[in-house]
Order: structure tokens, then C-alpha cells, then sequence
């Protein structure tokens, strides 16, 4: 099973979220990482959707998981993706390319699970820098 997991919101490093807290005591970093897509503001958190438009870029943090089943398993529940969600789900993990470093493209993509926003996104404020900010409000989900 891929051991990889790209994230850019909530599970990012530096916020103080339980969710946040558990991937940082059970994954190593392996560094900052980008992928191709749109960024959006939900509520006081984002969603990733797909972009074939190479300028589109959205910034985060790739993980190398130590248990990948049991934590995806719970990280999946987090999401509003896990066995028990009601479809359609908020988000849905897929394998999708992903570029460690600062987006510079100087390596190669590789694959590393991501949760891409699986709802419409028409009436909801993108994120263009691409990056989700640390001072945005971000109470619990």
C-alpha cells in the first residue's frame, strides 16, 4: 500500500488540531510539496479539486506514514470519507501527482494519497496563492 499522503489544509504542520497532531506523531515529514490543482475556502478550512492548468498550483506537506492502513482508516473518517460516509462525501483520497519541493518543478511527480474536495465549488472563494494560511480562522471541524 502507497505510505505516502500529501496534505494541505488542517493536517499541515503547525496547526493545532488533533487530526494535525496524530499525522505528525505517526508519519515522517519528508518536506514541503506541491500539486497541480484549485485551491478553495469551504468553511474555515479548504478543498483541493483537480486543475490541468500547469500554473495552478496548490502548496503543502508530504508525509511518509509508519501504519499506512490504520492511520488512513482514521484520517478517512476525519475527512468525511471513511466506510461509514453517506455519499456523495465531502472529500475522496486518491492517488494523485505530487512534487517535493516548492513547486519549481525540478523532480520528478510521484503518487501520494490526497483528499480532493468531491463537492461543486462554484459558490465558494479560491484560494489563488494556493496555499493555505496559517492565520486563516480555523476552529474544529
Amino acid at each position: 500500500m502507497q505510505d505516502r499522503l500529501f496534505v494541505y489544509g488542517t493536517l499541515m504542520r503547525g496547526f493545532d488540531h488533533p487530526m494535525s497532531r496524530l499525522l505528525s506523531a505517526q508519519a515522517d515529514f519528508l518536506g514541503a510539496a506541491t500539486v497541480r490543482g484549485r485551491l478553495y475556502l469551504v468553511r474555515h478550512y479548504p478543498g483541493l479539486t483537480p486543475s490541468d492548468n500547469a500554473a495552478d498550483l496548490v502548496f503543502g506537506e508530504l508525509f511518509r506514514l509508519h501504519r499506512p492502513r490504520e492511520l488512513l482508516a482514521q484520517l478517512d473518517a476525519y475527512e468525511g470519507c471513511g466506510a461509514d460516509a453517506e455519499a456523495p462525501a465531502e472529500y475522496r483520497r486518491e492517488l494523485y501527482p505530487v512534487t517535493l519541493g516548492d513547486g519549481a518543478l525540478s523532480e520528478a511527480p510521484s503518487e501520494a494519497w490526497t483528499y480532493l474536495y468531491n463537492w461543486p465549488v462554484a459558490q465558494l472563494p479560491r484560494i489563488a496563492s494556493g496555499r493555505f494560511d496559517v492565520e486563516l480562522p480555523r476552529p474544529d471541524r
